[in-house]
């Protein structure tokens, strides 16, 4: 699972929809017919920000390997909403998760002289060089979720809120359980070692302190993987005998996690789940079982970073905002997904 690291600021502000997929080293040179497949992801379904034609822009795009189902969405997400523009070029690289390997793609995008980089780093604090070089070049960057240690290696930095999430997260629970007295939840946090994962848990915590009546009786790591999921949860369930409502960090743990609950034979709580994959919001829609919710990590940030570049290459601002200029950060509001409106994101999923 990668490191969706935020922003300080949650402005919630969301204006694009979905596109990226990681071709072989630099030869995916995505050219400017409109994409008819039927498989491109839901997000684009929504109109692109300023699909008017205007000035060429050749955008390179450097993210890590998509070993995650919300990875490969990111970049699906980057290139078919790319497909949309016949102004665009998409200069794609293989992904990688090691650091040497993705500066070095990194640099010979540089060297290609693209007109914008939107780059997904592998590790923001390793990349923050080679996005301090893409700067000096000329090249503006836009840093897309896992942030560089300077502003000064990108322009705009768009991604997702982590705090946010768990605050989402907790709130929905609390007013599920608002009027049960001595209330109990647990929480299948992702890597303990990851910023992200501590900063899921702290907004989940702050929420639940405006809810009494609620205590978190147990919290266990995983790993975000499916293998993970289960046998972490498997653990939970084994010492919790009795509680409400369980928050999963993320919904590729979440299958397993829910393999384990059919195994044990339990219903008795819900589950509200994280990031906003296919499966969960279709068990959501379904509603036979504990999955009840799940709060966005929404990949469509990879389609809002393509519109960016877009107009970072050709000088314009957003539409809808008075300035002249993009902004120099955006974060995504973690909304929650749950049968009164899962219909409207079914199309967003990743698998």
């Amino acid at each position: 699972m990668p490191e969706h690291m935020p922003f300080s600021s949650r402005r919630g502000l969301l204006f694009g929809a979905a596109a990226v997929s990681a071709g072989a080293v630099l030869t995916a040179c995505t050219s400017n017919e409109p994409s008819d497949s039927k498989d491109e992801p839901a997000g684009n379904n929504q109109p692109a920000a300023d699909d008017k034609p205007g000035k060429q822009v050749t955008i390179g795009f450097a993210g890590p390997q998509a070993d995650h189902g919300w990875l490969n969405a990111i970049n699906d997400n980057a290139k078919s909403r790319a497909e949309k523009y016949s102004d665009v070029t998409l200069e794609i690289t293989e992904g990688s998760n090691d650091t040497a390997q993705q500066i070095g793609q990194i640099e010979t995008l540089i060297n290609k002289k693209v007109d914008v980089l939107v780059v997904l780093p592998a590790d923001g604090k390793a990349l923050t060089q080679v996005g301090l070089k893409a700067m000096r070049a000329g090249i503006p960057v836009v840093n897309l979720d896992r942030i560089f240690n300077t502003p000064q290696a990108y322009r705009c930095w768009i991604g997702g809120d982590n705090y946010g999430m768990g605050l989402n997260a907790g709130h929905y629970i609390g007013e599920k359980l608002k009027g049960k007295s001595g209330a109990r939840v647990i929480e299948l946090a992702g890597l303990d070692n990851l910023e992200l994962t501590k900063q899921r848990t702290q907004g989940f915590d702050d929420a639940l302190k405006n809810y009494p009546n609620i205590k978190k009786v147990a919290r266990q790591a995983a790993e975000f993987t499916v293998e993970s999921g289960q046998a972490k949860m498997a653990q939970l369930l084994q010492a919790q005998s009795k509680f409400d409502a369980l928050w999963n960090h993320d919904d590729d743990q979440g299958v397993g996690a829910l393999r384990a609950i059919e195994q044990a034979g339990r219903d008795d709580f819900l589950m509200v789940g994280g990031a906003g994959a296919l499966s969960a919001f279709q068990a959501i829609k379904q509603d036979d079982g504990v999955l009840k919710a799940t709060v966005l990590y929404p990949p469509t940030m990879a389609a809002s970073a393509i519109d960016l570049a877009r107009a970072l290459g050709q000088s314009k601002g957003i539409g809808g905002l008075a300035e002249f200029e993009i902004p120099s950060s955006l974060t995504l509001y973690s909304a929650v997904v749950d049968k009164t409106n899962v219909d409207q994101y079914m199309s967003t999923g990743f698998k």
